[in-house]
């Protein structure tokens, strides 16, 4: 019986509307259809194990073709089928009871986010690439006709009888114009394996031609020809669907290579799988990032029932393991009409928590069970660990115990234990441990030296996001404070409240002052005249520890009121060693040309070891170091 009517959408906008929202993605028309296929074809083999189907199921399959003069793109499942009341109910009632209020609220929409999951929209992505959709189905159900449907994209449809004598659905697109790219081998092949790589139903796109060994020669050379077969999509079959004990280190490092050819071997990983409050399965790979700042955001992929659905996954994944690599599959966490966008509900935060928390406990065992082994790893996952402390309390909570700190002898020390290691001998007069870092022991090299030589032990904290980390530990860490090791003359560093004798009295220090502001002439150098060991430097230029802080985190992109730190001048402070031979020559010169000359030059030095000393100025270091030879 041949059948008109109007889909049960109140208005003739819907369609238009689909198209304008999701054209920026219209490839996705391919991975919904394929998606139902699949879906239909994985029911029906259920159906068959419960006994509610006794035919043959045959070559369970999906088949992806395209016509290029035709210009059609047809999928073909040989799943459950549908009859012509099962069309109507589930095509043409697609859930669009409230499709006015929707027109109206979205039309003038700026943003496709905005009706992300308001309808289930999945089928009709079709109408994104085609101008017409033709339905032949036939419903495994005894006794069922085969059911046709087609509709131009506007709300008229047409239902009737159907030619498809076998048990299964076609959909038939008929490509627009704007949509012919997609009539293409190459532009359909890079779809399905981009999408279907691991999908657990067969799918098949045409046919392709290997050659293969047919004997040999009269010569003895082998003959070869050529074999035609199916173009199979999806040929391998995932590992997060098994199960971690029918697997071994090579299947993961197989596997691995597999999502991402140019890769390192991973430095371990691990198997998620959990079916309660939520179904989540996957496996995340730890790469060797070592101290590069590049988080290689999109590395992980979220799939649902083994179909590709994003690399976006920040929402799901806490934002310190997006350096994570691997897989995630979840039918769990909802998606929008298409499959792109994450939508905001509690499952997704509670699979975030979980993901942390499996996490910390990989990371806590490996660094029981063989700290060794850990410690060689930590220069490579050091930085995603000091993020996650800083970004996430639970992490930090569970990560203090694993976290290590690392001293310019490389040695490494645990956060409890570097405060018993230090505190003897770092303790200053107010009762506080000071830890002393240096981010560049190159350039810091003198004033690490000079600590050293107090017996003081320096960190090193050289990555990108160490001054965050910095600034962390000494929030969390009970009477804790950490300076750098450039932040002030090594005496300083560490106030004890022990004062060493000035050999310089007040006059002559006021004279040195005068002597080397002469000389440094630039008023954002603040200079004083210290007691100090006569082996230290003649002349230190210092920046007080907070404020080089605070403008290193501005850098970072620190926001807020780091801005107003981050647009301040630069100060130092420019600590004048009174007790050094230097300072008593400058003062014994009786030329004033020869103590500014020696002062300057003092002072220049100071700027080199900072690497504070460019342009004009080191142009003119250089000639007066000539003529002092």
């Amino acid at each position: 019986m041949q059948e008109k009517g109007t889909i049960s959408i109140h208005t003739e906008n819907i369609f238009p509307i689909i198209k304008k929202f999701l054209y920026s993605d219209n490839e996705i028309f391919l991975r919904e259809l394929v998606s139902n296929a699949a879906d239909a074809t994985q029911k029906v083999k259920r159906l068959a194990s419960l006994g509610q189907y006794n035919g043959e199921l045959g070559d369970l399959r999906v088949d992806v073709s395209f016509d290029e003069k035709a210009k059609t793109i047809t999928i073909s499942d040989k799943g459950i089928g549908m009859t012509a009341e099962e069309i109507k109910k589930y095509i043409n009632q697609i859930a669009f009871s409230g499709a006015t209020e929707f027109v109206e609220k979205f039309k003038d929409a700026k943003d496709a986010n905005e009706i992300i999951g308001k309808f289930g929209l999945g089928f009709y992505s079709a109408f994104m690439v085609a101008s017409k959709v033709e339905i032949q189905s036939l419903s495994y159900q005894e006794g069922a006709e085969p059911a046709r449907w087609i509709c131009d994209g506007s709300t008229e449809f047409e239902i009737g009888p159907g030619n498809r004598t076998e048990r299964g659905t076609d959909i038939i697109l008929y490509i627009n114009e704007e949509s012919e790219e997609f009539l293409s081998q190459h532009k359909l092949q890079q779809i399905l394996d981009k999408y279907f790589k691991f999908l657990p139903t067969k799918l098949v796109f045409g046919k392709k031609t290997d050659s293969v060994e047919d004997g040999v020669d009269k010569d003895g050379k082998p003959q070869y020809k050529s074999v035609e077969s199916d173009n199979i999509i999806n040929y391998a079959k995932p590992i997060w669907t098994l199960s971690p004990s029918e697997l071994n280190e090579e299947d993961y490092k197989i596997f691995y290579s597999e999502l991402y050819p140019f890769s390192e071997d991973p430095l371990f990983w691990i198997h998620l799988n959990v079916d309660y409050p939520f179904n989540l399965t996957g496996v995340l790979y730890f790469p060797k990032v070592k101290t590069d700042m590049d988080f290689q955001r999109n590395k992980i992929k979220l799939y649902s029932r083994q179909v590709f659905i994003t690399d976006e996954v920040k929402d799901i994944v806490p934002e310190f393991l997006m350096l994570l690599h691997g897989v995630i599959d979840s039918p769990d966490i909802p998606l929008n009409v298409s499959r792109s966008f994450l939508q905001a509900d509690s499952n997704v935060k509670k699979i975030n928590n979980y993901i942390t928390k499996k996490v910390a406990e990989k990371l806590a065992e490996l660094f029981k069970k063989d700290r060794e082994e850990y410690e060689k790893k930590w220069s490579d996952i050091g930085l995603f660990v000091k993020y996650g402390m800083i970004s996430d309390e639970k992490f930090y909570e569970k990560a203090k115990d694993f976290t290590l700190l690392t001293n310019t002898d490389k040695k490494n020390f645990t956060l409890e234990e570097y405060k018993e290691k230090v505190k003897a001998n770092q303790t200053d007069k107010n009762g506080n441990i000071v830890y002393l870092y240096t981010n560049d022991p190159e350039k810091q090299d003198a004033f690490i030296q000079s600590a050293q030589k107090k017996g003081y032990d320096v960190l090193l904290m050289d990555t990108p996001i160490d001054g965050h980390f910095v600034s962390n530990i000494e929030h969390k860490l009970e009477k804790v404070s950490l300076k750098r090791v450039d932040a002030d003359v090594a005496d300083k560093l560490i106030d004890k409240d022990e004062k060493l004798e000035h050999v310089l009295s007040e006059e002559q220090s006021k004279k040195v002052q005068e002597i080397f502001e002469k000389a440094i002439n630039k008023p954002a150098y603040k200079v004083s005249v210290e007691a100090m060991n006569p082996e230290d430097l003649p002349v230190t230029v210092t920046m007080d520890e907070f404020m080089r802080r605070m403008k290193e985190m501005a850098a970072m992109g620190g926001g807020g009121g780091m801005n107003f730190y981050g647009n301040m001048p630069d100060n130092y402070s420019v600590s004048i060693n009174g007790n050094h031979k230097l300072v008593s020559r400058i003062l014994d010169t009786p030329d004033k040309t020869a103590q500014t000359e020696l002062a300057k030059q003092a002072f220049d030095l100071a700027l080199l070891s900072q690497g504070l000393l460019t342009g004009s100025d080191l142009t003119a270091f250089v000639n007066r170091s000539v003529s002092l030879i």
